[in-house]
């Protein structure tokens, strides 16, 4: 059987010491990631493994395990907590298991649209996140619903597996429809790119769906700036793939009606000047102002 064949780890195995799984949660273009019981911790946990077809590029087993240094020594109440990282056999990242659900998969199923409040707290929410990684030195670039977990209106983000520090960076980094226009073209990279990030996450929290028509929320599989996707797909040239380099955001009204303020806020996020977007702690201020007094 080829490596490409092996199913995921069954129920009861034990893919190292300590743990055991319970349940394969799903397979992506280079990860299987389980759902184990730690028997030290006396909890479940989720383990993040490289899939059997994968293992032999070193850029992968690097990823996943710089991933999970930075998320078992980060500390913030709005970002996935590591238990442990492990190199050998095979690299393992054990995760902390969440409560709730994806953001993407609530948009999903909400009859409505959420509450300018939900939205705008959920901005707040990121915004602390995201500031928290900048101090770190870190950029996320990959800020998305499905890398968002919500429970009782607390968000956690997920997802350092293509976060790096400021500076240079290729093209197409991130994942496709939520890319900024640098991440898009390749080029310095600054805390705007994640501003970018939250606005168009709000965005599509808000209205239901992307700001670029033809941009569909399912090409979900990030970027590493490699030259291919994880899928092994080619990264495409920027101007045939990407609308955010050829067309500013519509204003968020033109979808949906908000609090002009609110509304100011994401548009401002998805200025497609990195320079004239706010910083993180000026859309956090403006964000936090559209909330109602909590006095």
């Amino acid at each position: 059987m080829s490596d490409s064949a092996l199913p995921p780890l069954a129920p009861g195995t034990s893919p190292l010491p300590g743990y055991e799984v319970l349940a394969h949660l799903t397979r992506t273009g280079w990860l299987d990631l389980y759902d184990a019981w730690s028997k030290e911790r006396a909890c479940r946990c989720v383990i993040k493994a490289v899939r059997p077809d994968r293992r032999g590029e070193q850029r992968l087993r690097e990823r996943l395990l710089r991933e999970g240094r930075w998320l078992r020594d980060f500390t913030h109440p709005h970002l996935v907590r590591a238990y442990e990282t492990v190199e050998s056999p095979e690299p393992l990242v054990v995760l902390e298991t969440l409560t709730g659900e994806t953001l993407s998969h609530l948009l999903d199923r909400l009859r409505r649209r959420p509450a300018a409040a939900d939205v705008a707290l959920l901005g707040v929410q990121l915004c602390s996140a995201v500031h928290y990684l900048h101090g770190q030195g870190l950029l996320h670039l990959d800020l998305k619903p499905s890398n968002v977990v919500v429970d009782c209106g607390h968000a956690k983000v997920l997802d350092l597996s293509v976060a790096r520090p400021p500076g240079p960076a290729p093209a197409g980094v991130g994942t496709f429809c939520y890319l900024a226009p640098e991440q898009a073209r390749g080029g310095p990279l600054t805390a705007a790119a994640d501003v970018w990030g939250i606005g168009i996450t709000l965005f599509e929290t808000a209205c239901g769906g992307l700001p670029f028509e033809g941009a569909e929320s399912g090409d979900d599989e990030p970027c590493d700036g490699t030259g291919r996707d994880d899928d092994g797909a080619g990264a495409g040239g920027p101007a045939e793939r990407y609308p955010q380099l050829e067309r500013s955001a519509p204003p968020v009204t033109s979808r949906r009606r908000l609090p002009p303020a609110l509304a100011a806020a994401v548009d401002g996020c998805l200025r497609a000047d990195a320079s004239s977007r706010p910083t993180v702690a000026e859309l956090a201020a403006a964000l936090e102002a559209t909330l109602p007094s909590r006095a």
